[in-house]
């Protein structure tokens, strides 16, 4: 993988090129101190993923995101404030590393980078066409109104349609996202997640008991007490491939 490493301090650069010796997959194609530098080399060398400084003189690196022009590269925040991760991953970030940066965090966060790609990056000039799958461990900003959760795919329970929105179920809470279950299920890992029906999505972790239902379907109950019916093809479907 391509990498970019946006950064004022020299040695902060230096010492993320140091760790990243250590991932034979990673390529550093390049370095800039400041946002102006970067937007000139990132566009020539068109790296994969963007190791990004939030903190840096005149422009920080949110700014340097709204600048880039599409296909933009995947971002891994390297920063000295933590104040700024919900921030982070609103703009889709796939982590958030603190500095001085821990090279077993780094690898964590390398490891899961396959589980985000869900096809080979796209060349320079060319449109993304696919969605990245996030990975059960990874941690999404959620927002309903004024109120905002960061919270780990794998606590999501039950994803619900309401008309073209979706309700997340986690917890105590029910938030309503602006997206509808359709265009959200390709983002889930396909592992832990099961379609029930045309409306309802289940966390398979969360399935407390399954019990036969009218007409060869399935109903569950999950963790919470709720129950979810099974649509027959989808109860055949979960016979087949979470079955004995």
């Amino acid at each position: 993988m391509r990498v970019f490493i946006v950064d004022d301090e020299r040695l902060a650069r230096d010492e993320l090129r140091d760790l990243l010796r250590a991932h034979s997959n990673i390529e550093v194609v390049g370095e800039a101190a400041n946002v102006p530098q970067a937007l000139t080399l990132i566009g020539k060398v068109a790296p994969e993923l963007l190791f990004l400084d939030i903190r840096m003189p005149e422009q920080d690196g949110f700014q340097l995101l709204e600048a880039l022009e599409p296909p933009l590269p995947r971002v891994i925040f390297v920063t000295a404030f933590d104040q700024f991760a919900l921030r982070a991953f609103e703009v889709n970030a796939l982590d958030y590393l603190v500095k001085p940066v821990d090279p077993e965090r780094l690898a964590a966060a390398l490891e899961r980078l396959p589980q985000h790609q869900s096809a080979p990056p796209p060349g320079p000039g060319e449109p993304r066409t696919t969605t990245p799958i996030l990975s059960a461990e990874a941690k999404v900003f959620l927002r309903d109104g004024d109120r905002g959760w960061f919270v780990a795919v794998q606590e999501f329970v039950l994803l619900e349609a309401e008309g073209n929105s979706t309700r997340v179920h986690f917890g105590k809470e029910r938030p309503l996202l602006p997206r509808s279950l359709t265009a959200l299920e390709p983002r889930l890992p396909s592992g832990l997640f099961f379609r029930a029906n045309r409306a309802q999505i289940i966390n398979l972790r969360s399935i407390e008991t399954v019990e036969p239902w009218f007409s060869k379907a399935l109903k569950v109950r999950l963790t919470g007490g709720r129950e979810v019916e099974f649509s027959r093809r989808q109860a055949l479907l979960f016979r087949e491939t979470r079955g004995l």
